[in-house]
Order: structure tokens, then sequence, then C-alpha cells
């Protein structure tokens, strides 16, 4: 069985005497979607901002790939391949398409200011190299044909895989994507599911927060419940979508029923 891609391990983090995340371990394979799911004030998003360096941790371990990593910056964490998006769009609105996707890269790229400045050969080359890797990138999250639009004047759903696609030019080896498809409608919902769908085919390693439960049910191989800031399940999504606590607090009745269903 291969290592895990993510591990957290009596994961911590207290704000005066409430403990926002309380002694959370789970493990993310390499190559699957995990969602990480629960009412809103779980703890999901602190759980983002602590692996991606955003908070520290008051106790517990985070390891990527085996290393651990939760004394490192969010830069540093950026550069091991660690890549987020958040709940709400984050991008230069000025900036064409394709720009967003190349500033993704600057980690990738070793020219130095001078050569930068002067656009020196190595300059050049890697900026022609990270050009058509972006293309390709925008190829890939159905944006090919919108390189050269500015980013704030695309539709909102196209931000949204605007903002994976800025993400994916880090070459990331674990993905985090917060609530991706909050505000988006059906058709907007389904080719992000799609695009996921695409993702996990090439062997990405993804850790979703989101509230559509069908979407999460049918997307995601494994599924963490927080609630409170404590886990109270983990499992494949048939055995979490009927797990009565999940069902207490956090699916209800009536959404439990629906997802057994398949509606």
């Amino acid at each position: 069985m291969s290592a895990a891609r993510l591990s957290l391990t009596h994961l911590t983090i207290r704000f005066g005497g409430l403990a926002a995340v309380d002694d959370v371990s789970l493990s993310v394979a390499p190559g699957t979607v995990h969602g990480l799911i629960g009412p809103n004030g779980a703890g999901k998003t602190t759980v983002f901002n602590l692996v991606s360096g955003l908070l520290a941790p008051s106790s517990g371990t985070i390891m990527l790939d085996g290393k651990e990593i939760e004394a490192l910056p969010s830069w540093s964490r950026a550069g091991l391949g660690l890549a987020r998006t958040f709940q709400n769009i984050r991008m230069f609105a000025q900036m064409t398409a394709l720009e967003t996707v190349m500033t993704g890269m600057h980690l990738r790229m070793k020219a130095g200011p001078v050569a930068s400045i002067l656009r020196m050969g190595r300059f050049r080359t890697e900026e022609s190299a990270a050009r058509d890797r972006a293309y390709e990138i925008l190829d890939l999250v159905g944006l090919s044909q919108s390189a050269q639009l500015r980013s704030g004047d695309l539709p909102y759903g196209d931000q949204r895989r605007l903002e994976i696609a800025r993400a994916l030019a880090l070459e990331p080896r674990l993905l985090l994507l917060d609530e991706p498809a909050a505000g988006m409608n059906p058709s907007e919902t389904q080719q992000l599911e799609d695009l996921l769908g695409r993702l996990k085919q090439q062997g990405y390693t993804i850790l979703l927060v989101e509230h559509d439960m069908h979407f999460v049910m049918r997307l995601c191989d494994e599924i963490t419940v927080l609630n409170f800031g404590r886990k109270i399940a983990e499992g494949r999504p048939e055995a979490v979508r009927s797990n009565p606590q999940v069902i207490e607090a956090y699916l209800g009745t009536r959404v439990a029923k629906s997802l057994a269903g398949g509606s």
C-alpha cells in the first residue's frame, strides 16, 4: 500500500480556551479525492489553513509525503508541492487568464532578478516554456478559448476553474480545494465535477471541502466528517452517508435518504 500523501496526526489548534480543531487525525492516499465535510463552524477551513501554513497548530503533526511540514512557512510548503484555492475567489482581475496561470509558476522558475529584468536567454527560455505549459493547463480545465480574456471578465464558474488552473501551475503533489462548487449553477457544477474527475484520472491528489453532498458522494474516494472541531466519522461515501452521527450532526434524514437513492 502506498504511503500517505498527506497525514495529520492529533492535529489541534486552540484560540484561547476554544479548540477549533481538536485531536484530528486523517490520511489522504496518493491519487485519490478525499472529502472533508461537516456543518459550518466544524473546523474544515481551519484544517486547510493549518495544512497550508496560514495557521500554526497548538499540537500535532502534518506530514506531506512523509516529511513533517508544520514548522515550515506557507511558501516552503508550496515549494514542496502543496497548492490550494479559497472559498472566495482570489485573483488579479486585470490579468488575462493566461497571465493568471503563469503567476502560479514562479516557484518553478530559476532565472534570477537580473536575468528577468534584462530578459536574458535563460529567462526567455523559461518564460516560453511557462507560456506553453499555461496553455496546456487552460486546455485541461476547458478555458483555452479564454486565454487572452481578462480574468475579471470571465463568468463565475470559469473564474473558479481558472483558480484551479493557477493551482495546477505549481505542479502540486496535493491540491486543497476549499468549497470549489460554492455559488455555481448546476451546469457549472457538472463541469467542475468532470474536471476533478479528469484530474483524479491523471493521478492528482485532492483534499476537498464542499457542502454539495451529491457532488461529494459521487467524486470522493474517502470522506472525513468533522463536527465542533472533532472527527466523528470517516470512510467510504456509502458508509459515511448512512452513519447515524453524520445524519444527526450534518446531513439530516431527508438528505441522507436522497443520497442513498442516488438522486
